[in-house]
């Protein structure tokens, strides 16, 4: 997931002033005092960069895995020496291995043994959630530190209700410091194909079901495709189509929103029978790839869709420029487009599909109980909310990462004609590609014009109205019956679905199937997270 970004100066402030691409940014420098937040608020007390005499904090966070080849610690990358340079801030990185993310900072929290912040989704992954790691005396409440010393954020917060309304529990505190997305970078992921293919046999790009099937078809008997459409499988989870195919019946592949603003659990849907009989059809004529509970990682995906098993898929952004990078020196013609989220009839708006909220829990910042220095610790992060330091977590370093052109960050030759690296290795090292910081819509990884198509073409549909958002806090209690209950339900749906799907169940059980995921308490989940849902609303 790779934020975008805003404007330098003037246009950064007011770019960022809408809340359709984000919240407003500070038209002036890191130091100036925006009114506070309420008048019984105390002034903020704003930071000047470089901080005099600042000290040292610790911070625990994912590195992106284009630079481990070039460096292994993010303090040493150009982009780490340039922010303690601006913010006179030295900090001492601590990163989890590649795929170990999560039961590292299980043994984390077990050992007590804290950094200062931690960068994780506190939120989801821990049990509880925010409320419950400050209850825990993990982390605290940041309502008092932003106040005082966080200007740039807490005049985002003032500028943006909506994103104000995300970053708090549903008793107020404020818990991370965020990663925030701009607009255009809300999708990034959606359904792909061999437009070459699809010109040879005279087929245009399809947008129905029914359309789907005539191109799977002709991809199995007239290309000789083995697995016309594949996909990758999030171990554990799901068959990661982010609900392309089965958004076309109004319902989704996990928990959403309805039309009447209800929670439901899409698996549990009458029409998603439908979508397990479609399903179990196109298996059954080798349309799905026979192998898709076994594509636990991404280079099952790509050495099918390069190697002319597949035809297509449901991918994120950065591969249609990548695999067309690797199959145009074999293949030259290699041509991939992007293809609507389906609907059943045609001209419909597709119920759902991949869209993220600004805000994203992902990769945002908590400061912890153990920081020696939580107002240092807030200052330092603030900074990456000011106008100076969002141009330097999306862009870089003017004059080596990128230059001005038109008043336009641009990405300088150093970048773009690095004879060895590519242009994510090259970014990587000067920039923070996920992380607590004001996304900038103009930050661009697209190397292809079909790229910004699929960006546009994937965003058509309804989803901004029925995903639901991944930061509604339960209380404690509720997360506890959640983990308990969900657990068990999403490992029997998989289960479930997979047999469906290939045959082994017939489709006539779905009631019997529906009847014991209710029995295993879906309804008891469904009312926590409408509840939750509710309060969320009435922030």
């Amino acid at each position: 997931m790779k934020k975008q970004m805003k404007t330098i100066g003037t246009t950064l402030s007011i770019i960022l002033a809408t809340t359709s691409l984000l919240a407003a940014c500070s038209k002036e420098e890191a130091s100036s005092t925006p009114k506070a937040t309420s008048s019984s608020a105390p002034a903020v007390q704003a930071a000047k960069y470089p901080i005099a005499s600042a000290g040292t904090i610790s911070s625990w966070e994912e590195i992106n895995p284009n630079i481990t080849s070039i460096v292994p610690n993010l303090g040493e990358s150009a982009f780490g020496k340039q922010l303690e340079k601006e913010t006179g801030v030295k900090v001492k990185y601590t990163h989890p291995a590649d795929g170990q993310k999560k039961e590292q900072f299980n043994l984390l929290i077990a050992s007590n043994n804290l950094t200062d912040v931690i960068e994780y989704d506190w939120n989801k992954e821990y049990p509880g959630g925010p409320e419950k790691a400050i209850a825990d005396k993990m982390i605290i409440p940041l309502n008092e530190l932003i106040d005082k010393f966080a200007p740039n954020l807490k005049k985002l917060l003032q500028q943006d209700k909506e994103l104000d309304k995300m970053l708090k529990t549903d008793s107020g505190k404020y818990y991370v410091f965020p990663m925030i997305r701009p607009e255009n970078g809300l999708v990034f992921r959606g359904p792909i194909l061999r437009k070459d293919w699809l010109d040879e046999l005279s087929l245009p790009v399809p947008t129905t079901i029914d359309e789907w099937y005539t191109v799977l078809k002709a991809f199995k008997e007239k290309k000789g495709a083995t697995a016309p459409f594949t996909a990758q499988y999030s171990t554990g989870s799901e068959l990661n189509i982010q609900d392309a195919f089965i958004g076309a019946f109004k319902t989704a592949n996990r928990y959403y929103i309805d039309d009447q603003g209800k929670v439901k659990y899409g698996p549990i849907d009458p029409q998603f029978k439908e979508v397990l009989t479609l399903f179990r059809k196109w298996y059954a004529e080798g349309l799905i790839d026979k192998d898709f509970a076994l594509n636990t990682d991404s280079k099952s995906l790509d050495n099918k869709m390069l190697s002319n098993a597949s035809g297509s898929t449901v991918g994120l952004l950065s591969v249609i420029g990548r695999w067309m990078d690797t199959a145009k020196k074999k293949e030259p013609n290699y041509h991939l487009v992007a293809a609507p989220y389906p609907t059943l009839k045609k001209g419909e708006r597709a119920f759902i599909g991949q869209r993220d909220f600004k805000y994203n829990p992902l990769a945002s910042k908590a400061v912890t109980t153990a920081a020696k220095d939580p107002e240092l610790a807030v200052k330092w992060l603030d900074y990456a909310y000011s106008e100076k330091g969002a141009t330097l977590f999306n862009f870089g370093i003017e004059g080596e990462s990128f230059n001005l052109v038109s008043g336009v960050p641009t990405w300088s030759d150093k970048i773009t004609k690095d004879p060895k690296l590519n242009l994510q290795q090259m970014v990587s090292q000067y920039t923070k590609p996920n992380g607590p910081f004001l996304g900038d819509s103009r930050k661009n990884f697209n190397t292809y014009p079909e790229q910004n198509d699929a960006m546009k073409i994937w965003a058509e549909t309804d989803a901004v109205k029925h995903v639901m958002p991944t930061f509604i806090t339960p209380t404690v209690e509720e997360s506890k019956e959640i983990a308990k209950l969900n657990t068990a339900i999403s490992s029997y749906k998989e289960e479930m679905f997979i047999k469906f799907v290939m045959g082994k169940e017939p489709i006539d059980k779905f009631d019997e199937y529906v009847k014991r995921i209710q029995e295993m308490g879906s309804d008891k989940v469904l009312k926590i997270y409408q509840d939750a849902f509710d309060r969320y609303n009435k922030r």
